[in-house]
């Protein structure tokens, strides 16, 4: 076993209630589940995240923590989140990866796999 493995989930649920197509505003809630499967404990310390839409056009975003905190994941903890996007397009995806660092100082990233937006409204 390696000795930091962190596992990244994720989901988006499209929200109509929020959005407003008309003017090209489609709002996605997206729920992360960070899993720590290593056998060393690591603390999130930053995320950056690249946000395209159908058009291809990407923005990146970048800031301490999540949700206004910086969890510590033991071995086998695990930490779950719900955050928000809001991109022009009915359709998009995310990825990135969250800085992390474990105890004996060693910083690593650990990625964020690519998980769509997609409203109900565009699937056939």
């Amino acid at each position: 076993m390696k000795p930091c493995t962190i596992k990244i989930s994720a989901n988006s649920q499209y929200q109509p209630e929020r959005s407003s197509p008309g003017e090209e505003r489609y709002v996605f809630a997206y729920t992360i589940v960070i899993e720590n499967q290593g056998s060393e404990a690591a603390r999130l310390l930053d995320r950056h995240w690249i946000i395209t839409d159908a058009d291809g056009k990407a923005q990146e975003v970048r800031g301490e923590g999540v949700v206004g905190e910086q969890p510590y994941l033991k071995p086998g903890e695990r930490f779950e989140y719900t955050s928000g996007a809001i991109i022009p397009t009915p359709v998009g995806s995310m990825h990135g990866s969250y800085g992390m660092i474990t105890d004996d100082g060693t910083r690593f990233e650990a990625t964020i796999p690519p998980f769509s937006l997609a409203s109900l409204t565009t699937m056939h």
